[in-house]
């Protein structure tokens, strides 16, 4: 005996997650993500300023803020900056990536966010993306979607409810 979903086709089956559910998604991962990368920014920045003599003095003696650096204080002082800026960029993308493209590309078929408001990332047809595919989706999203927020704006007014980032990977984000 079958039933009226196995007549259906795949496509038919599906209800696709809106925008302000998605917008909610990234939100609960940007506050699991971003809390714990902040904190890890800020040490990061501390174990790199704390080697720079420049920086201890500014802070043991308020008057060393007006007189003039020396050009070996100030190079130690932008070679901290600079060495901790490159570190946290790399650790934040690193973390980043792992999230978001390898819980995608998990059985749960999407991050914790979007497990928590009923949603998963497919393929067109239904299947788990690869990391790879979840990766590209990523770095789309993070490089092509920011920009006017377009990339976003645009699955309001696509039959499958995709943003620019998901065309890009063909991929859909679905309800469970």
């Amino acid at each position: 005996m079958e039933t009226s979903l196995e007549k259906q086709p795949y496509e038919s089956t599906k209800e696709y997650g809106g925008f302000w559910l998605r917008f909610a998604a990234y939100l609960i991962d940007s506050i699991i993500v971003g809390i714990p990368l902040a904190i890890l920014s800020i040490v990061i920045f501390m174990i790199f300023f704390g080697t720079s003599e420049a920086f201890n003095m500014m802070i043991s003696d308020p008057s060393y803020m007006e007189a003039e650096m020396t050009d070996a204080e100030a190079f130690a002082f932008m070679g901290s900056y600079f060495g901790a800026l490159g570190v946290t960029v790399l650790v934040n993308l690193v973390v980043a990536v792992a999230y978001f493209a390898g819980l995608h590309a998990s059985k749960w078929q999407g991050t914790v966010g979007k497990r928590l408001l009923g949603l998963k990332v497919t393929d067109l047809n239904g299947n788990r993306i690869s990391f790879w595919r979840a990766l590209g989706r990523y770095l789309a999203m993070a490089f092509l979607s920011g920009i006017f927020l377009i990339g976003y704006i645009i699955a309001a007014f696509t039959e499958k409810k995709q943003a620019l980032h998901d065309l890009i990977a063909s991929t859909i984000v679905v309800k469970k």
